[in-house]
């Protein structure tokens, strides 16, 4: 009886090790593929599975903020390094997280620390064109889409998820697509359609 848990251990481990592949389409309204669309997934599996993000930055640089949008674990510390020549404030009142950088130059000293999941709109007091935005996400599976409207998220382990879509161009506030979404070994593919973008 004893010989049989090593094997039923390995059985069990291996059922639970099985990963599949979800493809994902995300079109508009006008069924036009949509670039830089991020789609992540969640469950309480994968929230337990998410780990913060190392070595992530979001620069100033010729008054824009670079990248223009970010993706991050929740509990990810994120520099602000200006690399201007003039100082900018940046700041958020988003409810995810409220924080400011009063005016700098270079790097601050401390990084912001991103630990609850949602949209971050940031804004420069100094610069008003200035905006960039923090996804903060409480999962490990997430990806961005390419030109063509596609993101592929490999290793992902079989089971029920909340399959979410956000992009920059919702209107601020609005929530991430949300639908259900199955994964078995064999892998799935779907396509989404975002609405009520803006320009």
């Amino acid at each position: 009886m004893t010989r049989t848990w090593p094997a039923l251990a390995w059985l069990c481990w291996g059922a639970l090790a099985q990963a599949a592949t979800l493809q994902v389409t995300v079109r508009d309204e006008q069924g036009r593929p949509l670039p830089e669309a991020v789609v992540f997934l969640e469950s309480p599996e994968a929230a337990r599975a998410a780990k913060p993000l190392s070595g992530v930055e979001m620069a100033q640089k010729d008054k824009t903020f670079v990248p223009e949008a970010v993706v991050v674990t929740r509990g990810t510390s994120v520099q602000f390094p200006n690399r201007d020549t003039v100082r900018h404030h940046v700041y958020s009142f988003s409810p995810a997280k409220r924080f400011e950088l009063k005016l700098y130059i270079g790097t601050p000293a401390n990084p912001v620390s991103f630990d609850q999941a949602g949209v971050v709109v940031l804004g420069c007091n100094i610069h008003d064109e200035m905006i960039g935005w923090i996804l903060v996400v409480d999962t490990p599976y997430f990806g961005r889409s390419t030109g063509n409207g596609q993101v592929r998220l490999n290793d992902v382990p079989e089971g029920s998820y909340r399959l979410r879509v956000w992009h920059s161009r919702l209107p601020v506030g609005a929530p991430a697509l949300d639908l259900p979404q199955r994964l078995e070994a064999a892998g799935a593919s779907t396509t989404v359609t975002l609405r009520g973008l803006t320009p």
